[in-house]
């Protein structure tokens, strides 16, 4: 990647409360209601044409590299010996993205089939981290993404599926796929490294039909290293009715062969998160989202871009998404959607079947599901 770049971000970086909320006013309620009361509890959102007015001015494809924003928290678990601190170390990084979020209760933009994005983070030590990410299924929509810190010896591949329900008062993303942290200087494989395999909370909005909408983190999510026999399972605890506390974590590390819990977690996830050591009884901080500034990707300019890359495919969408013209927003992001239509017709017509530019299908991936593995692996280096 090389010329100017600027760089590209619009996430929150708040831990507070009410910047997880949305006041409604009562046109777009009006709106909302018209659209949900059309549906059942249960039913799937994600042929659902949504208001512009929820919706982030980015792709998802873009959201992805949220989770990559904070390689300081990353960057250094390669170096470590102790394989315990390596894991836990791979906890506290999975954790540390999460308070990264536009304010209110904000959608990203649904990708289109072949969208691309690409960045990289210009790191402390004057080396780079790249990540490129493509949308490789519409209809159910998969969007598969590699990132690739070379000079330090990391790489993560993943696959995302966010499945839309109707709730009745809420609407749930409810996000299967898996990534794949490799550090590509350990394990027995050096071909594959030692990998961690890691799940994603679901996102909840609260408060769709009636009351102020409010955006939460939910049920239980995983971080697992088969190779070195230990795992943690992450509870993203919802407020209930009466009690209970927003953007609550809690959860354990233990030792898959023995059982044992190693370590405790506790905190919020858009605030300070603690960790205790089992053994010792040591309760120490884990990660404080409200000191900690994300790292910016950067983009190579819109003018420089293909049509099919993120930025450049919906920068006219999220200008009048930003603008609140929500009228603009909705025929450019209409014009967008019916290209990709008439494209998906002409397709079937000539009996050509779609195939991504840069991933490719592969089977037995962890757990044994199929995966989306990055054919820059060839690239990049074809001993990883």
């Amino acid at each position: 990647m090389t010329g100017s770049a600027r760089s590209s971000y619009d996430g929150s970086v708040s831990g507070d409360i009410d910047d997880d909320t949305t006041a409604v006013d009562p046109e777009q309620g009006n709106v909302l209601t018209h659209i949900i009361s059309q549906l059942r509890p249960g039913a799937d959102l994600s042929r659902v044409v949504l208001p512009t007015f929820i919706l982030e001015p980015r792709s998802m494809l873009e959201r992805i590299t949220n989770f990559m924003c904070h390689p300081e928290m990353l960057l250094p678990i390669p170096e470590l010996d102790d394989p315990v601190d390596r894991f836990v170390s791979v906890v506290k990084f999975y954790l540390s993205g999460w308070h990264i979020r536009p304010p209110g209760v904000k959608k990203p933009l649904n990708p289109i089939l072949g969208e691309v994005h690409t960045c990289w983070w210009d790191l402390p030590d004057h080396t780079k981290a790249y990540y490129i990410s493509e949308q490789t299924s519409h209809h159910p929509p998969k969007s598969s993404y590699f990132y690739m810190a070379p000079g330090h010896h990391i790489r993560i591949d993943g696959t995302l599926k966010p499945r839309s329900k109707f709730l009745g008062n809420s609407a749930a993303s409810m996000m299967e796929g898996i990534a794949v942290l490799s550090l590509t200087n350990r394990g027995k494989d050096p071909k594959k490294g030692e990998q961690y395999w890691l799940t994603q909370p679901n996102m909840y909005a609260r408060g769709i039909l009636f009351g102020q909408m409010k955006y939460e983190l939910g049920d239980v999510s995983i971080v697992k290293c088969p190779e070195l026999g230990l795992s943690a399972e992450v509870e993203f605890k919802t407020k209930g009715w009466v009690s209970g506390t927003y953007n609550s974590i809690g959860g354990t590390i233990k030792n898959d062969e023995t059982g044992e819990a190693l370590f405790e977690l506790s905190g919020l996830w858009s605030e300070e998160m603690y960790v205790k050591d089992l053994r010792t009884g040591k309760r120490e901080m884990f990660f404080d989202a409200t000191r900690s500034r994300p790292s910016k990707p950067r983009i190579r300019p819109v003018e420089e871009q293909e049509e099919s890359e993120s930025v450049r495919l919906w920068q006219r969408t999220a200008q009048a998404v930003k603008e609140k013209n929500h009228e603009v927003a909705t025929d450019e992001k209409t014009k967008i959607e019916e290209a990709q239509r008439q494209e998906a017709a002409r397709r079937q017509a000539e009996g050509i079947e779609w195939q991504p530019k840069l991933f490719r299908r592969v089977r037995d991936g962890p757990g044994g599901d199929e995966a989306e593995l990055s054919d820059l692996e060839w690239i990049i280096d074809s001993e990883v």
